[in-house]
């Protein structure tokens, strides 16, 4: 059993208050950031736009105070926008260089505000990281110490870049506050009473709190660390519990297991081994970390505290927003940027150019009598280009046998489910289905959820097991999705026992072999793939997993929402 803390460990009165005690637990966040906004790195409030993430900003407007900046950073800014750099028009009327100041400079001593950041491109969160870490940013390497507010608007696994995240000290979820609490007056702190059941060494108490809690990054109790600083400094207690509260409950990968309960020594020799009726002495508390592991347990949020119990995937570790993968270099696409190339083959990037050329102009004009621009080859730059690559998942399900029926009632529930967002992520999905004799392409690669439950409401089951067709199949759906210039992604519900050959006759040995060599054909075309083994016992599709190189579960009873969130993890 959980060890229970003792009556005289007190905790402070956010804790288990409900809405008003996360409500209460903001404002403190909020407090100790403006305090100190690049040593604690920032906050990610999870909420969607609304009046309680107003009510919250501007509480953090009024503890900055006018002399700190609060910057938004629009959707969309690039290196340029962040990091600063030529300023063309200054330049080419100056004939000489003139730079201008980026947003992360421009925020030094300040915050910088977030906005969607669950759709922050990669490449921005390194740049918005590395100025974390170093307090710099351009070119020049101006000063830019300052902290971050990240408005975490995810729906579902939907979430800011978790390296990102990992470097600031605070995680809030605002949606189960009500407008009329963030609207009225702040909570007044009360006293919690002295630091009882949290003393000792705080370095080992957080470090071992974060182990417990798996918790792997080091920097979740070196946060923690300098929050319990900071409230010690104040006069607030008790800072170890309240900084593990804050910091560590929302980063929790795991609960805690309970240790086994000591044994109390044997009495010696001669006395008595009963020990009376309470005669008015007090019961010794639980060890200082049981107290603040319960504490900090307790405070988990409850949408993690789910996640947690059904093992499901963390929002932390799943990818945001858009689906498939970006692909670097592209004709079509989205503007990326600007290179060295030639404007006859890609898109002049004219902008660049002149910014190539203006620092230049003025050792090109040298005894010149005209005022025109010398552009050379090696000033010329033409735009990069990317865009989103669709993943077509094909499904490749097993028909035959007695247990068909269940198992394409999981495989439809997995495509249904991974089709409803496909208009979202820009995915499809495909289905083959193998029994008798050999394998059917029962829904080529859509997103139209109608075509599919039309597809799999006739598909008929049982008979006997052609693995190998099956795989032959998915794999000449998911080579002709990559000849097209998508992402395909294989999944096998099988549970490996392979029947019939290629020729559609029987024999368990020549089956299972040249379902080997159907598997290994998939790992040479270096196509993602996972297996899921349905056997009522499990193991038989690990043969065939190990051949395909592909990830392998083995989930007997698994269902459509199993299947799709593994699918996810795996894009």
């Amino acid at each position: 059993m959980t060890p229970q803390p003792s009556q005289d460990a007190r905790i402070p009165p956010a804790e288990g208050g409900g809405s008003a005690g996360v409500w209460a637990d903001a404002l403190l966040a909020l407090r100790l950031f403006a305090a100190d906004p690049h040593g604690l790195g920032g906050v990610v409030v999870r909420a969607g736009p609304g009046p309680v993430r107003e009510a919250w900003l501007d509480r953090l407007r009024d503890a900055l105070g006018a002399e700190r900046p609060i910057r938004r950073m629009p959707p969309g800014t690039g290196d340029e926008g962040l990091l600063g750099g030529l300023d063309l028009a200054a330049t080419l009327s100056a004939g000489r260089p003139v730079s201008r100041t980026g947003l992360l400079a421009g925020a030094d001593g300040g915050v910088i505000v977030v906005p969607m950041a669950e759709r922050l491109e990669p490449g921005t969160a390194a740049r918005l990281a590395a100025a974390l870490d170093t307090g710099r940013a351009g070119p020049e390497g101006a000063s830019a110490r300052f902290g971050l507010v990240l408005l975490d608007e995810g729906q579902g696994d939907e979430a800011a870049p978790a390296a990102l995240a990992d470097r600031l000290a605070f995680r809030i979820d605002l949606d189960a506050v009500p407008p009329r609490l963030a609207a009225g007056p702040d909570p007044a702190s009360e006293d919690a009473g002295p630091e009882e059941g949290a003393g000792g060494d705080p370095v080992a108490l957080l470090c071992t709190l974060a182990d417990a809690f798996g918790i792997a990054s080091p920097r979740a109790p070196i946060l923690a660390l300098r929050v319990a600083r900071a409230l010690a400094g104040e006069g607030a207690p008790p800072p170890a519990l309240a900084a593990a509260r804050l910091v560590l409950a929302p980063r929790a990968e795991r609960l805690p297991e309970p240790g086994p309960a000591p044994e109390p020594p044997p009495p010696p020799e001669g006395e008595r081994t009963e020990t009376p009726p309470s005669e008015g002495e007090a019961t010794e508390p639980a060890p200082p970390e049981d107290v603040v592991l319960d504490a900090v347990r307790a405070a988990i949020p409850p949408r993690l505290i789910e996640s947690l119990l059904t093992g499901g995937p963390r929002a932390s570790q799943a990818r945001a927003g858009r689906g498939g993968r970006p692909e670097a270099v592209s004709r079509t696409g989205r503007p990326v940027g600007s290179r060295p190339g030639d404007p006859r083959r890609h898109r002049l990037d004219l902008l660049a150019t002149l910014r190539a050329a203006a620092p230049w102009q003025a050792l090109r004009r040298a005894g010149a009598q005209d005022g025109a621009l010398r552009i050379r080859r090696d000033d010329l730059r033409v735009r990069k280009l990317r865009r989103r690559v669709e993943t077509t998942t094909v499904f490749c399900v097993d028909a035959s046998g007695s247990a068909a029926l269940e198992r394409l009632a999981e495989a439809k529930g997995a495509v249904e489910a991974l089709l409803a967002e496909a208009y979202v992520r820009r995915d499809r999905v495909a289905l083959v289905a193998f029994r008798g004799r050999g394998a059917d392409l029962v829904l080529p690669p859509t997103r139209s959820l109608t075509r599919a439950k039309r597809g799999l409401a006739g598909l008929p089951g049982g008979g006997g097991t052609p693995l190998a067709s099956g795989l032959d199949a998915a794999l000449a759906v998911a080579l002709g999705v990559r000849r097209g210039g998508g992402n395909p992604l294989v999944v096998v519900l099988t549970d490996g026992r392979a029947n019939v050959a290629r020729s559609g006759e029987g024999g368990r040995a020549r089956a299972g072999e040249e379902a080997i060599q159907a598997a290994r054909a998939v790992r040479q075309a270096g196509l993602a793939a996972l297996v899921v083994d349905t056997g009522a016992r499990g193991g038989g599709a690990k043969a065939v997993a190990d051949a395909m190189d592909a990830r392998y579960l083995a989930l007997p009873r698994v269902d459509g929402g199993t299947i799709g969130a593994a699918v996810k993890a795996m894009r």
